[in-house]
């Protein structure tokens, strides 16, 4: 018969004691980094949940103006509309990075018809109102074009009077995983839902007018999905139905885990309703089939896919990305996986840019 000697002859006490203070200690480190991690989340998003009442005495100081309340509003069916939803580390600072003064810019540039909004969803100080006396020289260019409105938004008094007010009162959209992102995808349909008119990413750069182009269309970003970074519906009718059906299927299928679903997918689920088909390649050919939705084909606003972001970026690409978007209303650069990646001298990115946001690329200095 065999005996086990006890835990403490094994190991002693003294490392069992060693044992147990490390056990600890890696105890501690976790629940530390969960409280950071979660702590992190809410503060980098606590700029955008304002009630009334702050946005209301923001307003009455130095704040951008509100959008629903500060003339010139959107004209319905022809403004253009950019979103920024992030939080500045230094509150109420009003900045843009290089990229996205080039792509408001190159919207402006294109489309002096147009009045361009860019909306803020946190508050922001306007620009006339800079105590610090810091210049910035990218905001400078691109409020020199006439057509471009800085603007602010309060989340709850946008979804109010609107089919989404009681499901955003419900508040699952604040325990998203992606909180960030989808509050972005919902402001977009909600923006469409409002005013009508054209939204646009903020990493594109347009390269000619869309002031011609029939409102109501998005684009195929592959063989099975349209995307949501370039959407325009018209601000009655059909468009404004569109918008409110989007907007309920986004509330209906909301996954608050998944990255896409909220995005890319209610556009591509209601188109795929509206056509009545799945198929990706009869909606871009058969524009009837869609109500008078036109479903673009790739090279319109995704002609260098994700998986090749790279191409914008480095030289050895140059021609063949040229190439590939020659045809092309604007390039998207895919910003959630170059935003690091340098532009480097002879990218197709860099000369893409200095022709279509002149006055932002040569603002931006080296750091492009």
């Amino acid at each position: 018969m065999v005996f086990h000697r006890p835990l403490l002859s094994v190991f002693g006490a003294k490392r069992l004691k060693l044992l147990l203070c490390a056990l600890s200690m890696i105890l501690v480190l976790v629940l530390v980094s969960v409280y950071n991690w979660s702590t992190a989340v809410q503060q980098d998003s606590s700029c955008l949940i304002q009630t009334e009442f702050q946005s209301t005495a923001r307003s009455l100081r130095t704040s951008l103006g509100d959008v629903l309340l500060t003339e010139p509003k959107p004209t319905p069916g022809r403004s253009i509309f950019f979103l920024e939803t992030s939080c500045p580390h230094n509150p109420h600072s009003l900045q843009l990075t290089a990229r996205q003064a080039c792509a408001i810019e190159s919207a402006a540039l294109h489309n002096p018809n147009l009045q361009v909004f860019v909306l803020f969803a946190s508050p922001r100080n306007h620009p006339q109102d800079n105590s610090s006396g810091i210049k910035e020289p990218l905001i400078d260019a691109i409020l020199s074009y006439p057509n471009v409105q800085l603007r602010q938004l309060n989340l709850m008094r946008y979804a109010a009077d609107t089919p989404m007010e009681d499901w955003f009162n419900g508040g699952q959209l604040f325990r998203s995983s992606y909180m960030i992102v989808h509050i972005s995808d919902l402001l977009r349909l909600i923006t469409l839902y409002r005013f009508g008119g054209i939204y646009m990413d903020l990493d594109v750069v347009l390269l000619r007018s869309l002031e011609n182009v029939p409102l109501n269309y998005a684009g195929a970003e592959s063989d099975t999905h349209l995307a949501n970074g370039v959407i325009s519906l018209a601000p009655t009718a059909f468009g404004h139905e569109f918008a409110a059906s989007c907007l309920r299927d986004f509330q209906r299928n909301f996954d608050g885990s998944d990255w896409g679903n909220n995005g890319p997918g209610v556009i591509t689920r209601v188109a795929q309703r509206i056509c009545d088909t799945k198929n990706i390649t009869i909606m871009i050919k058969d524009q009837k089939r869609c109500l008078g939705f036109q479903v673009f084909d790739r090279n319109a606003f995704y002609a260098v896919p994700w998986v090749n972001w790279r191409y914008f970026f480095e030289p050895e690409f140059l021609e063949e990305t040229l190439e590939k978007t020659k045809d092309s209303f604007l390039i998207h650069v895919w910003n959630k996986h170059s935003y690091q990646h340098p532009v480097r001298v002879g990218s197709a990115y860099g000369k893409i840019a200095a022709q279509n946001c002149p006055k932002s690329y040569a603002a931006a200095g080296k750091y492009f």
